[in-house]
């Protein structure tokens, strides 16, 4: 597969880690509910409160559950966008084991009462490469991971689609619908974006305007582990850890798509 991130996890032989991210991501995201339901109680002002304190609770429940299982794994989160070893190491990039994780990705969505489009990301990367991962959804009451993703479902009697931005409209999007003929849905968060190419609900995600690791290692790892094409945007592969946490563009579609994308973003 063009621009392939990850490993096979039956083949690797993460399954303790699997087991951890997908429960890690469910727990994240029983936080996150328990805040997101007071949210249709209290004025705008306490609610930007309550995504604040849900963020940073989320975190602390990731950040404290790695450190507890794997001390000596690195970690890269949202809220702190830094590498750091857990052991209190030197921070490294680009080779050994580091998590990466976002505690709440969407916050403008999550801050929106009714709102589905928001998740909790949680990932393993070892030497830059993707092993394991979950994304949690959980005002959807759903958490994929890359042990058991979803068969991405057919195309049956609908025009294509291509996800993109709520509050714009990316060229990268724009670019990619025309080449295919497809509509375009807007959605909130890079996760949920990513699942929903992977639950057959749209058919591309082409991002341009720069994202962090922690946007997308675990959407990928997940979108791939079902098959769908993961790339930069001019086809090469994502590496993770490195030593910017910058990641410029991404592109997440069914195989079948990828040459017409690809060759529209060139």
């Amino acid at each position: 597969m063009t621009g392939s991130t990850t490993a096979t996890p039956s083949e690797a032989g993460f399954a303790g880690e699997l087991a951890f991210s997908l429960g890690l991501a469910v727990r994240a995201g029983e936080v996150l509910m328990a805040h997101y339901e007071r949210l249709e109680q209290i004025d705008y002002k306490s609610a930007r409160d309550v995504v604040t304190e849900a963020d940073h609770l989320s975190e602390a429940l990731i950040l404290d559950a790695i450190r507890a299982r794997y001390p000596d794994d690195a970690i890269l989160a949202e809220e702190s966008g830094e590498h750091r070893a857990v052991a209190g190491e030197a921070p490294t990039s680009g080779k050994g084991r580091v998590w990466i994780v976002d505690p709440l990705d969407g916050t403008r969505e999550f801050g929106e009462p009714g709102r589905t489009d928001w998740a909790v990301h949680c990932a393993l990367a070892i030497d830059g490469i993707v092993v394991a991962g979950a994304v949690a959804l959980p005002a959807q009451e759903l958490v994929l991971g890359t042990d058991n993703p979803p068969v991405v479902p057919a195309i049956v009697e609908r025009p294509l689609r291509v996800v993109t931005s709520r509050t714009r409209r990316p060229y990268a999007s724009v670019l990619v619908a025309d080449a295919l003929g497809a509509e375009l849905v807007p959605m909130g968060s890079a996760g949920a974006k990513a699942m929903a190419v992977v639950k057959g609900e749209v058919d591309a995600y082409a991002h341009a305007g720069g994202m962090y690791e922690w946007d997308s290692a675990a959407p990928v790892a997940v979108a791939e582990a079902a098959g769908l094409h993961a790339s930069r945007l001019d086809g090469s592969p994502l590496r993770y850890n490195d030593r910017d946490p910058w990641l410029p563009d991404l592109l997440i579609c069914r195989p079948e798509l990828a040459a017409t994308c690809l060759a529209a973003l060139r």
